[in-house]
């Protein structure tokens, strides 16, 4: 019953298009529609906008010694992808259940929900954590620990139901994402001193990570477990420009770093600020003082750091009789709940391989599993 009632809630999920960009409330006043229902005390936080928000909620006591589930209700665009089916409503073939969203992460939110009468007999209470914008910087988590602060009783466990393959994940680097405005001087083409390139200092901007980035990898912290061992850097876009023959006055990068350890995203930033403040503003203001180059922070989100002791690492061993836990290079929102004392780990149904790609699924198989441990969860707990 819980599994077809999982398939239910999972294409009902799948068929509110919450793109990062677009509003996601009527999403989550149907989560906080059926969490009601079950008995939970559900807090729904709207973003400066109105137009997103978050949802909290306590299902059993309010004593401390409660564990999270957390998810985000947010998904990536599927602008420009080749779908077999739409991809905001739900399609079951051959033991796959395929749409936007399906593995990531609206299959563990499902789930959650199918399990609601047996998570409200577990001794201790059951926190959920269903955020926005996690796609785009994890800004709706950031925005939610900022509000869990103030509170005097928090989870002492939180599980991210990020698609694992139902494995045990202790550990992922950070995600750090900038957009850097380049602010030139137009100018006819034929004439290219005469103005200040856009498109050009950024270009140079770009050299200079990419540079950084092959630093990194002789920082690779010694027996590291990650792949690759080293922090990273991506270009994620450069747009400017409007003709041929026109010199660019604008550009905007986007571009992120994510780092094993703090030391190295402190290393990043130096390289790159340094090369700007000394080498490449001074150079645009000679020819026009105004030219500038601006940097706004998308997110800084620390890392899942490897615990030695980790309660919600041994529990989730136990619940689900794996082995061993292991690190992935992708980022989540687990370091921010670890932030505030949470042991942390990450297991979910469904392949981060299936992730952000058309025909987008989940198997009914991984969906099982997880009830599984959401089943073992409340009568352990």
């Amino acid at each position: 019953m819980s599994l077809d009632l999982c398939r239910r809630h999972l294409g009902e999920l799948i068929a509110f298009p919450t793109v990062s960009a677009d509003p996601n409330m009527e999403a989550i006043a149907w989560i906080a529609e059926r969490l009601e229902a079950a008995g939970a005390r559900v807090e729904v936080m709207a973003d400066a906008t109105g137009r997103k928000a978050n949802l909290y909620a306590v299902l059993g006591g309010d004593g401390p010694g409660g564990i999270l589930l957390s998810g985000h209700s947010d998904v990536v665009p599927v602008t420009d992808q080749d779908w077999s089916t739409d991809p905001f409503a739900m399609t079951e073939r051959d033991g796959r259940l395929y749409g936007r969203g399906a593995c990531d992460m609206k299959g563990f939110i499902a789930a959650c929900l199918a399990s609601l009468d047996r998570l409200k007999a577990a001794r201790r209470p059951i926190h959920f954590a269903f955020t926005h914008d996690e796609e785009v910087g994890c800004l709706g988590a950031q925005a939610l620990v900022e509000v869990l602060k103030t509170r005097e009783v928090l989870p002492e466990l939180a599980i991210i139901g990020e698609p694992t393959m139902m494995q045990v994940i202790e550990g992922h680097k950070g995600c750090c994402e900038y957009t850097v405005t380049f602010e030139g001087t137009a100018g006819h083409g034929s004439a290219p001193e005469r103005g200040v390139n856009a498109v050009e200092y950024a270009a140079r901007y770009v050299a200079r990570l990419l540079e950084l980035r092959e630093a990194l990898k002789a920082r690779a912290p010694a027996g590291s477990r990650f792949d690759p061992p080293w922090s990273t850097i991506n270009i994620g876009g450069l747009h400017g420009g409007v003709a041929h023959n026109v010199i660019a006055s604008r550009a905007v990068l986007d571009w992120e770093t994510r780092p094993v350890a703090p030391g190295d995203l402190d290393f990043v930033k130096a390289g790159i600020e340094g090369f700007a403040r000394d080498v490449l503003l001074p150079e645009m203001r000679r020819v026009a003082p105004e030219a500038d180059i601006l940097t706004e922070v998308i997110g800084e989100v620390a890392g899942l750091v490897p615990m030695e002791e980790n309660a919600a690492r041994d529990l989730v061993l136990k619940l689900t009789g794996g082995n061993g836990a292991g690190v992935v290079p992708f980022g989540t929102e687990a370091g921010l709940f670890q932030s505030l004392g949470m042991d942390a780990v990450l297991c979910g149904p469904g392949s981060i391989d299936q992730a952000h790609k058309a025909d987008e699924y989940v198997s009914l198989e991984q969906l099982g599993l997880c009830l599984d441990l959401l089943d073992r969860l409340a009568a352990a707990g």
